[in-house]
């Protein structure tokens, strides 16, 4: 039910996505269930006699997918590639004869509204794929990620969903890059969720009650942010009891303001924090977790995991249309 509504809304101005693993068979399942769906257009890329076999041996039709073979790369592609990279033609053209490197392509001169992908490639190697060809959108200098988290029958965050940044990308986040995290990641909420985005830093200590340079880091992140996103509600640092719990927040600070006690937003210092958080959370509470849904890009990228199901591969396309949408 969490996902209905990205879904809803999806299907109000469905969007051309692009799937550079075309020939896995979890992502054509997908890829034909959000056609028939009208969630999105969906257009598979790779080696297109592959792609047409798989598909008629899982009974899929092609009538409402678009097929892309990776073969021929198409001359403004390449030139694309060679003025954001700055390389020379036969680099450009073996690297864009990547599935990966030319879906990003398509999106990158808007040949597709965006891109999903990790079923077969690391999150790493998406990552990268869209850092060379799309680029990062205005203000951010490096992508990172969002998990949301759903709660069922929490009072935490809004209605028990809650956004955990960074859990996927980035491991040891400096202070600016932190509170660029931290701008992202308020902005994936409004934008994709439609919050008013409540931000806390999250550290081991309360607004002082302990002193370690960990914590001078959360310390520095917060500050920057509020330079750089003076509108920006966010409160740092705080204990994750402190950000979440009103009871608690009254007992260990005079004045909570408005983000302690009512976070729905949490950022963690590092990536072992977020990670083991995300994944405790989604075991321990039983909480339904969606992501790593990326962020920072100039256009919408989307990683999935290697163990997706055809249901993730369907959700996360939802949720890239939404992002394509804003």
């Amino acid at each position: 039910m969490f996902m209905d509504r990205f879904i809803q809304q999806a299907c109000r101005q469905p969007k051309w996505i692009v799937y550079p693993e075309a020939t896995e068979e979890r992502v054509l399942l997908g890829a034909c269930r959000v056609a028939e769906a009208g969630i999105a257009h969906p257009i598979l890329v790779g080696d297109v006699r592959q792609i047409e076999a798989t598909m008629k041996a899982l009974g899929c039709s092609e009538e409402s997918l678009k097929l892309v073979d990776t073969g021929e790369v198409p001359d403004h592609y390449v030139q694309h590639y060679m003025d954001v990279r700055g390389a020379r033609e036969g680099i450009a053209r073996r690297a864009l004869s990547r599935p990966l490197y030319y879906a990003a392509a398509m999106v990158a001169v808007g040949d597709a509204d965006g891109l999903v992908g990790g079923v077969v490639n690391l999150t790493a190697t998406v990552v990268k794929a869209a850092h060379l060809v799309i680029g990062l959108g205005g203000g951010f200098s490096i992508p990172s990620s969002v998990f949301l988290m759903h709660i069922p029958g929490s009072p935490y965050g809004e209605s028990g969903t809650l956004i955990y940044a960074d859990a996927g990308v980035n491991a040891d986040p400096t202070p600016s890059e932190l509170a660029e995290i931290a701008i992202a990641s308020a902005q994936t909420a409004q934008t994709l969720l439609g919050w008013q985005p409540r931000v806390a830093m999250l550290s081991y200590s309360t607004r002082g009650s302990a002193a370690h340079p960990l914590i001078d880091k959360v310390v520095e992140a917060t500050r920057i942010a509020r330079e750089q996103a003076p509108g920006l509600l966010i409160d740092g640092e705080l204990q994750g009891d402190a950000a979440l719990v009103m009871e608690v927040a009254e007992r260990k600070l005079k004045e909570p303001g408005i983000v302690a006690g009512r976070a729905n937003v949490l950022i963690f210092p590092n990536l072992d924090a977020g990670n083991i958080a995300y994944k405790l959370t989604q075991y321990l509470a039983e909480a339904e977790a969606y992501g790593p849904i990326l962020q920072g890009f100039a256009k919408p990228v989307n990683d999935l995991s290697r163990g997706a199901s055809v249901e993730d591969i369907v959700g996360v396309t939802a949720i890239t249309v939404v992002q394509a949408q804003a």
